[in-house]
């Protein structure tokens, strides 16, 4: 078997494999053997169909799928043998025009994109914006009051307010006032504080269990998409209907806030771990530092993806990428639609062999026991949005589970590499931090 490597360009090569009879012979009669045993044909019993019969009538294919196989390995064996960073996977060339029932030397070539050649120096000359939240007393404040809702004691009031859930049965009413035979009926609620219209609003407030009240299906819901999901309606007729409805309230729910008390401390943070207002909102304030720390961060590293793909100006081999990608792709995909999605994915594949470069160039690693404390960060996460606290026994169950799986281990560690290169270029860089306010700090 003979291997050749011919470079197009510096992002574009070809590699050509000639193989003879002696390269793939064994493996083929391997696989005729292997087969007759399995086959069966009429007149012949089970695993004793002669080979000459095999061969006759899927010898084509077993030398086609045995090529595949030897094609497969060596392309891939010479690629890691010989250090060609590629991008994608090779791609055959003019595999139609191979004679496979006649032939017996074959010469195949392989299309591959190459990984550019680029440096990426961090410095301290390199200056990025790290915004962050400004945590005051209004913010806090905010929070507390989203507690207090959030750990709320439900009612059942008599009279609905501003705050308040209406559940209603609602009938469509013909021109005459009457319900509509046929018509749209269906259970709903309705929250006072999420209504737009005055008119709709001013009808549901005060309203009582059993009241009636009459309202234009417009008052009560501004645009298609909500009165198609609340009344159960195509969203054809949704854009057209005009009518008024009958409601009939069934009940009132009501989330009265919970007292800022030491029983809302308990079950907050756990008994006795805050046993005052003021230890109360400090720990909302050391949290709101700790969640935002998080998103500052992310958008940093936005920043950063684009400052460094833009300054790097990275070339990839692009023709070869979209050929790649359109055979790759699981679900088919036209070539508008690859026109239209390539932009991102090129640069987000830039971003990637940058991030892969920092990470080679300053030797950053990852070992399992980061990647199970990582895993078990992740596992807490999940069981405090559920209010509740993962123990040791089930950290540990759960994240050599999480680690076993291979897609799931991958994520875990690529997680950790991106943490690590952000700290690199928080370290060696020069950040500007900007304070904002809350609702600055998720603008654009």
């Amino acid at each position: 078997m003979n291997i050749t490597k011919k470079d197009i360009d510096s992002l574009n090569a070809e590699i050509s494999i000639s193989v003879v009879p002696a390269d793939y012979e064994t493996q083929v009669n391997d696989a005729l053997k292997k087969a007759q045993k399995q086959i069966t044909m009429p007149g012949f019993r089970p695993g004793k169909v002669p080979t000459g019969l095999v061969k006759k009538q899927y010898g084509t294919q077993i030398l086609v799928d045995e090529l595949n196989k030897l094609l497969d390995a060596t392309i891939y064996n010479y690629i890691k043998d010989n250090n060609i960073e590629i991008l994608g996977n090779p791609l055959p060339k003019d595999r139609a025009a191979v004679d496979f029932e006649n032939q017996k030397d074959f010469e195949f070539v392989y299309q591959v994109g190459l990984a550019p050649t680029f440096s990426i120096d961090l410095n301290d000359k390199q200056t990025f914006t790290y915004k962050t939240v400004k945590i005051d007393d209004e913010l806090v404040e905010k929070y507390v009051k989203d507690v207090k809702r959030n750990f709320g004691k439900p009612l059942n009031p008599d009279v609905a307010g501003e705050k308040d859930v209406v559940f209603v049965d609602i009938n469509e009413l013909d021109e005459t006032g009457n319900i509509k035979p046929g018509g749209i009926f269906k259970s709903t609620s309705i929250s006072y504080e999420r209504l737009k219209n005055e008119e709709a609003k001013a009808k549901i407030l005060g309203v009582k269990k059993d009241d009636k009240l009459v309202i234009n299906v417009n008052a009560l819901y501004d645009n298609a998409l909500d009165k198609s999901v609340s009344l159960g309606i195509d969203k054809e007729l949704a854009e057209t209907i005009d009518c008024d409805l009958q409601l009939i309230v069934k009940n009132i729910a009501r989330l009265e806030d919970a007292e800022l008390n030491q029983e809302l401390f308990d079950k907050v943070y756990g008994e006795g771990k805050v046993t005052s207002e003021e230890e109360f909102r400090n720990k909302i304030r050391e949290e709101l530092g700790l969640m935002f720390n998080a998103d500052a961060d992310k958008f940093l590293r936005t920043e950063v993806e684009n400052n460094l793909v833009e300054k790097s100006n990275i070339q990839l081999p692009d023709s070869f990428l979209k050929r790649w990608l359109m055979m790759a792709n699981e679900k088919p995909i036209t070539q508008e639609e690859l026109e239209k999605d390539y932009p991102n994915y090129s640069k987000s594949m830039k971003w990637k062999l940058i991030e892969n470069k920092i990470i080679k160039d300053n030797e950053i690693k990852v070992d399992v026991e980061e990647a199970k404390e990582e895993a078990k960060a992740f596992i807490k996460s999940e069981y405090a949005r559920y209010g509740q606290a993962a123990t040791e026994e089930d950290l540990e169950k759960i994240s050599k589970d999480i680690l076993s799986k291979e897609k799931e281990a991958q994520k875990i560690f690529e997680n950790i590499y991106s943490k690590k290169v952000l700290d690199l270029i928080k370290e060696k860089c020069t950040l500007q931090t900007k304070e904002v306010s809350y609702e600055d700090f998720f603008k654009a």
